[in-house]
């Protein structure tokens, strides 16, 4: 995604010189060992240290509502025969992808406001970068194959079940996947390769590309160049394709005669704008405030953003998608209510 790739990305520009210029008088003067730091420390938000212990508080209440809200999700999708259909096997796809990037910093941000656990090994960062990186691209690409769906949902549905088959929706999600593993994995090696000797202490919760590759005293630049071309290379074909699905419905939904086909069409497509808005709001915000208010902004605002966008998506996504569907919701009622109450429900 734009916000956890090019906008700490531009960062390095600016302190690639500056490293440089150090790294032939700092590197001969260390051993190996000290070129390799065994662990990190995570400094959780800098400035805010006094309000670790309140900002854990909407944090985790976030964190628990995003747990179960997609684990329900997954449940309703995999037991209801009603909703094996392909929008709500995408909708499985960012209910799993949501769980997992969550999951991957928000329990040890918790664990570094709660109890101070800011250690962090260099494999276990390396891991965790990884993970979040991975998956953050993976959310972009779920929500452009989301869109896609509703392109085919209103534009050909007739042809609807015939295009979208599980084949072809199984070999799209793996694709996206694999899209965000080999775009991501070269983060690992380039990071890794860098020589540090610049302390070891994160001013982030968890470990960003750039927050780990600037502790560095060698050359960040190529660090820099990639992670903004993977920032171009995901978030920009991402918002293009989805640019372009909701172009082509704009102007199907248009065409229509009656005004409440009109207002149908958009409706099957108001959910997935609110998760698109959910998942790009916190990266634009993050992008544009890095090149333009990067001096005034302090970095505290730029990490909470960070971890907002960690938690957002997962945290909404299956409220809005309960709220604005309603098969889910019919699903739902017969599970807490029973069958009988369905009906009236709907009335």
């Amino acid at each position: 995604m734009i916000m956890m790739f090019s906008s700490v990305s531009i960062g390095g520009f600016t302190n690639a010189k500056m490293v440089n210029d150090h790294t032939n008088i700092i590197v001969p003067l260390l051993n190996q060992t000290e070129l390799s730091p065994s662990t990190f420390i995570l400094n959780g938000i800098p400035g805010l240290e006094d309000m670790h212990i309140w900002i854990s508080f909407p944090f985790c209440s976030m964190y628990v509502v995003a747990v179960v809200g997609n684990c329900g999700l997954l449940y309703l999708i995999y037991h209801e025969d009603s909703l094996h259909r392909p929008m709500y096997y995408f909708l499985a796809m960012l209910s799993l992808t949501d769980l997992v990037m969550c999951s991957s910093a928000i329990p040890k941000a918790l664990c570094i406001f709660w109890f101070h656990l800011k250690e962090i090994s260099f494999d276990e960062c390396l891991a965790q970068m990884f993970f979040i990186h991975t998956f953050t691209g993976m959310e972009s690409g779920v929500l452009m194959l989301m869109a896609l769906d509703r392109y085919v949902a209103i534009c050909y549905p007739l042809h609807y079940s015939i295009i979208l088959t599980s084949s072809l929706i199984a070999k799209s999600g793996l694709a996206t996947f694999l899209r965000g593993v080999l775009l991501i994995v070269p983060f690992t090696f380039l990071t890794k390769r860098l020589p540090y000797c610049r302390g070891n202490a994160i001013p982030h919760t968890y470990c960003d590309h750039m927050s780990v590759a600037k502790l560095s005293c060698g050359t960040i630049r190529v660090n820099a160049v990639y992670g903004l071309m993977v920032a171009l290379l995901i978030g920009g074909f991402d918002i293009l394709c989805i640019t372009v699905s909701y172009t082509m419905i704009l102007r199907a939904v248009v065409s229509l005669s009656s005004a409440d086909a009109r207002q149908k069409a958009f409706s099957t497509c108001t959910a997935h704008i609110c998760a698109i808005v959910f998942s790009y709001s916190p990266a634009f915000f993050s992008f544009f405030s890095h090149r333009f208010g990067h001096h005034t902004i302090p970095p505290s605002c730029h990490i909470i953003v960070a971890n907002i966008y960690l938690l957002l998506p997962p945290t909404m996504n299956p409220i809005v998608y309960g709220m604005k569907t309603k098969q889910i919701r019919d699903c739902v009622v017969r599970i807490f209510s029973g069958p009988k109450d369905i009906k009236s429900y709907n009335m």
